[in-house]
């Protein structure tokens, strides 16, 4: 388990890190056609990886399967940065003016609180609050790596939208 704690706190980080760099009058502007806001991506992930904290504390049952083995089929969809993807309507963001300190803050506390999961939760345990389309239920284990690969793949993009903004 220190693998996924120190490689999602490491990557958590990095997004916050990239965040702080965002100028707080350039979080909602549209950097280029077709893209979110630097605070729209921010949200999405919120809302995703937030959702995430409240599926690995809740309902969990034995897993009849290896816990890991969804994680190369999560790690291959996400880091595969040729495809693009439509967001669920549930996690897409608000078109409103977000506050990056207030976004900030809640980045850290999701990272505290997945943290805390990693450290005290059996990662082997199958979710069963969430159903993830496509894929089914997943490990907690499962669910760390998903949050982890999400993660990487928009701190990507908010690179490229920061990139454009300055």
């Amino acid at each position: 388990m220190e693998k996924i704690n120190r490689e999602m706190g490491q990557s958590l980080l990095a997004l916050e890190n990239l965040l702080t760099k965002v100028d707080p009058t350039d979080i909602n502007k549209i950097p280029f056609e077709g893209s979110w806001t630097a605070g729209e991506l921010v949200q999405h992930l919120i809302l995703s990886n937030g959702g995430f904290v409240e599926v690995v504390n809740g309902s969990a049952t034995e897993t009849s399967r290896p816990a890991d083995m969804k994680i190369s089929e999560i790690r291959d969809i996400f880091l595969n940065f040729g495809v693009k993807f439509d967001s669920p309507e549930f996690i897409c963001p608000e078109k409103k003016d977000y506050d990056k300190l207030l976004q900030l803050n809640e980045l850290r506390r999701i990272r505290a609180e997945l943290g805390k999961a990693i450290q005290t939760l059996d990662l082997t345990k199958t979710c069963n609050s969430f159903e993830l389309p496509g894929m089914g239920y997943l490990t907690r284990m499962e669910a760390m790596y998903f949050v982890l690969y999400h993660t990487q793949r928009h701190t990507r993009q908010l690179e490229n939208i920061y990139s454009n903004l300055v």
